[in-house]
C-alpha cells in the first residue's frame, strides 16, 4: 500500500536537501514498513515507504522510467487492479517491462498515453508523477477517494504526502488552522468537505481528480464523475449484473504475493465479500472479527440490533475457513485514545477508531492484505437516512437530521466568527450543485439521486479515510471491493425501489449473493460496526473531561465554552454532541479530549 512524500521547488536546487525529504518520508514509516526510497534531482525530491504486496523484489520506489527527452519518476500508494491487462496492451504497442509490478505499468501507461492514462485505471491509488521533461508534477487520486493525498504550497513550490504529518515535517510548514478548518471539525465532523485539508493552506486532492503543478501555477481537473442515466433492467437482471461485477472485482482484488484475509462481521456485506474471496483462494483465506467492550452487559440498540459473533462464526463454518477474534476492552480504549489521533493527525471517532486499530493490528500479525465490506451501505441503501422520510426530507445533509453537532459547545465569540448554520448551508448547497440528473425526472427521484450522491461523495469519504488511517498505522493494506467505480456507476442509477425490493433493506445485494451464504446471514438486518457500551468506560472518559474542565490552561477552551462543556458532562450527558451518531456519550467525550490533545500534541496555532 505504501506512503508517499515529496517536495518540488521550481526556483531552488534540492539535491542538497535530502535531510528534508528523508524526514518527511520517515513519517510514513508505519504505512510502509518494508523499505524506504528517496529520489533527488534539481527541482524535485520524492520519497517512498513501501509495504511490499506485488513483485516483492522488483517493485521498489520511487521508480524511474526514461522516455523521449528525459526521465519520469513516480511515488505510488495503492494498487492498480487491472495492471495485467494494461501491461499486455502496452506490450502489444512495443513497450518492454523489467518487473512484474503495477508501478512500472503506471509509468509506462503515462509515457504511452499521456495524462489521460488515468481514465484506464481500475484500482485504489494516490500517486505523484514527476516529469523531468516538462517540469510538471501530477498528483492523482482514485475515483472514490480510497487512498489519501495532501498537498500545500511552500515557497516557490509544493509539498505533498499521504498524510498531513508528512507535510508538517517540512521546515516551512506549520500546524495552523483557521476558522474554516475549525468549522470542518465542529460543524461537519461526520463528513468533511472533499478537498479540505483542515490545516491552513493544506488541501487534499479530491477523489477522481488530477492536480497538475508547474512553474506557472497549479490547476485541478476532474477525470471522473457519476453520470445520471435511466435504469431499464428489472430486479433479477440488476441482481445478476451486481453479482457479475462483484465477482470480477473480488477476483482482481485477491491478487497479491503475500497472505490475504477478510474482515468478517457476519453481516451481508463482509460475508458476501468473504464468500466470493473463498472461491478464489479456497482454504488459504482467514477471516477476522472484533469484539468490543463489556461482555457482561452487551445490550442492543437500533443501530446494532444483534451481536456479530454468532453470525461471523456461522459464516466461517459454512465456508470452511479459519476465524480470529480481536478482543478489545475498556483499558484498551482508554489507553489507545492517542492511537487514533496520531493515525488521523486530527480528532476522530474515539472507540470506533481505537477498536479498529486493535483489530487491524491483530490481522497484520498474519496477513498483509485484507478485504473489507465497507461501502456496501452507500451503494445499496443500508442507512436509515437513505430511506426514512424525515431524514430524506431534511433541508441539509440527511444524516444531520435531528442530530447535535459539536459546534453547540463553541464559545460564543468563536461561534459568531464561524457561523455554523451559514457554513453548513453553504457546503450543502455546493454538494447539491454537483449532483447530475436525467431531464424530466420527478422531484422524488431527483431527491433520491441527491441522497445517494451525497452518500457516495461526502459520507463514504469519512469511512474510507478512517479505514485507511487505522490500517496503515499498523502496516496493513485493506481493499474495498464495494468501492469499485464500475459498481458505483451502475448502482447510482438503480432506483431505491429495486435496491430495497419488496421493502427489504439492501434486497438487491441479498438477492445477488443469496446462494453463497446461510439464510440467517442473508436475512440478517443491518448491524453497525460495534461501539463500546461499557458504562465503566463512559465514566472514565467523563472523569477525564471533568479534569480537563478544571484545568485552567487547557487549549481546547480557546475554542469550546468551558461552562457549556461542564453542563453537558454533569447534567446533560445523554445529549452531549459528538462527531457521529452514537448510542452512548463516549464518542462525544473522547472528541473533546482528542480536540484538546490535538491542539497540544501538534502545537496547533489557531488563526483568524
Amino acid at each position: 500500500m505504501c506512503g508517499i512524500a515529496g517536495w518540488i521547488d521550481w526556483n531552488q536546487v534540492l539535491t542538497h536537501r535530502e535531510d528534508v525529504i528523508a524526514a518527511m518520508t520517515e513519517t510514513m514509516a508505519p504505512r510502509g514498513p518494508d523499505a524506504q526510497g528517496i529520489w533527488l534531482s534539481g527541482h524535485a525530491a520524492l520519497g517512498h515507504r513501501r509495504l511490499a504486496v506485488i513483485d516483492i523484489e522488483g517493485g521498489r520506489q520511487p521508480m524511474v522510467r526514461t522516455g523521449r527527452g528525459g526521465q519520469v519518476v513516480v511515488t505510488f500508494s495503492g494498487e492498480i487492479y487491472n495492471f495485467r491487462e494494461l501491461r499486455e496492451e502496452l506490450r502489444a504497442h512495443g513497450t518492454h517491462f523489467s518487473t512484474r509490478s503495477d508501478t512500472e505499468v503506471l509509468l509506462a501507461a503515462y509515457l504511452h498515453w499521456g495524462a489521460d492514462f488515468v481514465h484506464r485505471l481500475n484500482g485504489m491509488y494516490a500517486f505523484a508523477l514527476w516529469d523531468e521533461r516538462t517540469g510538471e508534477l501530477l498528483l492523482v487520486r482514485d475515483r472514490l477517494g480510497i487512498k489519501p493525498l495532501y498537498y500545500a504550497p511552500v515557497g516557490d513550490g509544493i509539498v505533498f504526502g499521504s498524510e498531513p504529518k508528512a507535510l508538517l515535517a517540512h521546515p516551512d510548514m506549520t500546524a495552523e488552522v483557521d476558522r474554516e478548518g475549525i468549522a470542518e471539525l465542529l460543524v461537519l465532523p461526520r463528513a468533511r468537505t472533499p478537498g479540505h485539508g483542515v490545516y491552513r493552506t493544506m488541501r487534499e486532492v479530491r477523489p477522481g481528480c488530477v492536480v497538475v503543478a508547474g512553474p506557472s501555477g497549479r490547476r485541478e481537473r476532474r477525470y471522473w464523475q457519476l453520470e445520471a442515466r435511466p435504469h431499464r433492467d428489472d430486479f433479477a437482471t440488476t441482481a445478476a449484473e451486481v453479482r457479475s461485477l462483484l465477482h470480477d472485482t473480488v477476483q482482481r482484488q485477491v491478487v497479491a504475493d503475500v497472505p490475504v484475509g477478510t474482515l468478517l462481521s457476519g453481516g451481508i456485506d463482509s460475508s458476501a465479500i468473504t464468500a466470493l474471496a473463498v472461491r478464489e483462494l479456497d482454504a488459504e483465506l482467514a477471516s477476522y472479527s472484533v469484539n468490543v467492550g463489556a461482555p457482561e452487559n452487551p445490550g442492543s440498540d437500533t443501530w446494532r440490533p444483534s451481536a456479530d459473533e454468532p453470525f461471523a462464526k456461522l459464516v466461517a463454518e459454512h465456508l470452511g475457513i479459519k476465524r480470529f477474534v480481536a478482543e478489545v476492552d475498556a483499558d484498551d480504549l482508554v489507553d489507545g485514545i492517542d492511537s487514533g489521533l496520531r493515525a488521523r493527525d486530527l480528532p476522530g471517532w474515539g472507540d470506533l477508531d481505537t477498536s479498529m486499530y486493535h483489530l487491524f493490528h491483530r490481522v497484520q500479525e498474519q496477513c498483509t492484505v485484507a478485504l473489507s465490506g465497507e461501502a456496501a451501505d452507500e451503494m445499496f441503501g443500508g442507512y436509515t437516512w437513505q430511506t426514512d422520510g424525515g431524514y430524506v426530507g431534511h433541508t441539509s445533509f440527511p444524516w444531520m437530521f435531528e442530530k447535535r453537532q459539536p459546534a453547540l459547545l463553541l464559545r460564543d465569540d468563536v461561534r459568531a466568527e464561524i457561523e455554523p448554520a451559514r457554513y453548513e448551508a453553504e457546503r450543502y448547497r455546493q454538494a447539491l450543485a454537483e449532483v447530475p440528473s436525467v431531464p424530466g425526472e420527478g422531484g422524488a427521484r431527483r431527491r433520491e439521486r441527491e441522497v445517494f450522491h451525497l452518500g457516495l461523495h461526502r459520507w463514504l469519504g469519512a469511512l474510507l479515510d478512517r479505514k485507511d488511517r487505522m490500517s496503515m498505522a499498523v502496516g496493513l493494506e485493506v481493499r474495498v471491493p464495494f468501492a469499485d467505480h464500475r459498481l458505483a456507476e451502475y448502482l447510482f442509477n438503480v432506483p431505491l425501489e429495486l435496491k430495497a425490493h419488496g421493502g427489504t433493506e439492501k434486497a438487491l445485494l441479498r438477492r445477488a449473493c443469496a446462494d453463497l451464504l446461510p439464510g440467517e446471514v442473508v436475512e440478517r438486518p443491518k448491524s453497525a460496526y460495534p461501539a463500546s457500551r461499557d458504562t465503566g468506560y463512559v465514566e472514565r472518559l467523563r472523569t477525564l473531561v471533568l479534569d480537563l474542565v478544571a484545568e485552567p490552561n487547557a487549549r481546547v477552551f480557546d475554542l469550546l465554552d468551558r461552562t457549556k462543556v461542564r453542563t453537558a458532562v454533569t447534567s446533560e450527558l445523554d445529549r452531549l454532541p459528538g462527531p457521529i451518531t452514537a448510542v452512548t456519550p463516549a464518542i462525544g467525550l473522547s472528541y473533546v479530549l482528542q480536540l484538546n490533545r490535538w491542539l497540544e500534541l501538534y502545537g496547533v496555532r489557531v488563526t483568524a
